[in-house]
């Protein structure tokens, strides 16, 4: 495969940058190599004297990491990033409008764009929230989508993250390190700031206030606690919006109505940003084993005394089979065609699919329908003969558990490696807002990068790293 190269358009051809990496060039070509490797060690340093790490579980050396962060940042043009806003607040919009349905009258449902058995029978749907009316009709507040470049104008999503997304906090602090370490390389750029949006995400969480909420509505953070792979950026955004940090055992809930323990007494919460799954918010509606979550909270929540971000039963739009859809769901709900396109799809539920991905495994990537962070996948280029042969059985023995893409050349961006600066593959994951007062974007995102040669696989906890995103304004 041929990968597009985001400096120089097509790989081995370095004698001609593309414009928007004319200035990050120049700059690469005057620093000496030993210059890169004292500012890596630099930004290792900073990142451990914050303490941003996240966690893996499940590996005998599971435990707190430093995410790896390269110091060369990938760099965007204003019009590549209008085109990407645009289908970005496309897509939320619809998908917004596609869970107030399933969970409503079940429009699409009836008109054949989502089969109903996807649906229903899916473990991320919760007949709990069916009919209900949750607050301003909005599910999902804040989003993650994953996006894929494979050529000059060619962006795809990848994934959609509408359950509780994740990574910036590292988006934020890849930011900062590089304007405290390379601020020579920032008096050449004209870089739209992603410093605004703990403001936004502020603004966001007031909006969706439940009615009679004071004008300063109280707002909360709910974290599954310290153990958690993600609690330094919970704890991070607590601090950035100002807002407290809460666990289960914070929260009480009386009248249907939610209270935070505070030295001065139970005071009113209400919107909870919650970073906890379904299963575990309330072990009165859910998982009775649940400890993470608050007694009763779901009571509050149906009773419109309180606004959970994101909703309650946002996960069925995760789901990687239902990703499949969202090309006819935009259109449905939006009555425009995609801006942004899907990346081709197998569904392995259905017979002429599974027949073509059994036959061309060792060229398609195959994931699981509820998987994330890179498990639960084949990259079958990559994948041994005997990894083939077990995701062979897998898909005969439940194949409405999978999907299958084309293995798609990701796009490149030069990265400080152990033998110098070479291109590696990546993605990105920009962040969405919605609330009663419009959709907000903050121009950048997360830049996931697979530090491994010729690797595709761009999670973190698969050996992955970030790179600070430079949106230029024009």
């Amino acid at each position: 495969m041929t990968a597009f190269d985001e400096m120089y358009g097509l790989p081995g051809d370095d004698l001609h940058t593309r414009a928007p990496y004319d200035e990050l060039r120049r700059w690469l070509a005057a620093t000496p190599p030993e210059q890169f490797a004292i500012r890596r060690s630099q930004a290792e340093l900073f990142f451990r004297r914050i303490g941003i790490t996240f966690s893996v579980y499940g590996e005998a050396e599971a435990g707190e990491r430093i995410i790896p962060f390269d110091i060369i940042p990938r760099v965007l043009t204003g019009d590549e990033w209008a085109v990407l806003d645009r289908g970005l607040r496309q897509r939320v919009t619809a998908l917004n409008a596609f869970l107030a349905d399933v969970y409503g009258a079940g429009e699409c449902i009836r008109a054949g764009i989502v089969p109903a058995e996807l649906i229903y029978s899916n473990p991320a749907y919760l007949p709990k929230m069916a009919g209900r009316t949750v607050p301003h009709n909005l599910y999902v507040h804040i989003a993650g989508i994953d996006i894929v470049r494979v050529g000059e104008d060619a962006f795809y999503v990848l994934e959609d993250n509408a359950r509780t997304p994740s990574g910036v906090s590292y988006m934020l602090e890849n930011r900062e390190a590089m304007m405290r370490l390379f601020p020579e390389l920032f008096s050449c750029h004209r870089i739209a700031p992603v410093e605004v949006y703990p403001e936004a995400l502020l603004a966001t969480l007031q909006s969706v206030a439940p009615a009679g909420a004071p004008a300063c509505p109280t707002i909360a953070l709910l974290t599954p606690g310290p153990y958690n792979s993600a609690f330094y950026e919970h704890s991070f955004l607590a601090d950035k919006l100002g807002v407290e940090l809460v666990e289960g055992r914070d929260l009480i809930v009386r009248d249907d109505t939610v209270y935070m323990r505070t030295t001065e007494g139970p005071r009113r919460v209400d919107v909870i940003y919650r970073r906890i799954d379904d299963d575990f918010l309330d072990p009165l509606a859910f998982r009775p084993d649940s400890v993470l979550g608050v007694p009763g909270l779901m009571d509050a929540y149906l009773a419109g005394n309180v606004t959970l971000t994101n909703a309650v039963g946002t996960g069925i739009a995760d789901d990687k089979a239902i990703y499949s859809y969202m090309p006819e769901i935009v259109r449905f709900f939006t009555g425009e065609e995609a801006l942004l396109k899907n990346v081709p799809t197998w569904r392995c539920r259905e017979p002429e699919a599974l027949a073509y991905v059994l036959d061309n495994l060792s060229e398609l990537v195959v994931k699981e329908v509820n998987g994330s962070g890179g498990y639960g996948m084949l990259v079958g280029p990559c994948a041994t003969q005997g990894e083939i042969d077990q995701f062979r059985k897998k898909l005969r023995r439940s194949p409405e558990g999978f999907i299958a893409q084309p293995t798609l050349a990701l796009s490149t961006c030069p990265t400080f490696v152990a033998s110098g600066v070479a291109p590696r593959h990546v993605d990105l994951r920009p962040f969405v807002l919605s609330g009663t007062d419009g959709i907000r974007v903050v121009p950048g995102g997360l830049t996931r990068v697979a530090l491994k040669e010729g690797s595709l696989v761009v999670n973190s906890s698969q050996g992955g790293g970030t790179k600070d995103t430079w949106v230029l304004e024009n």
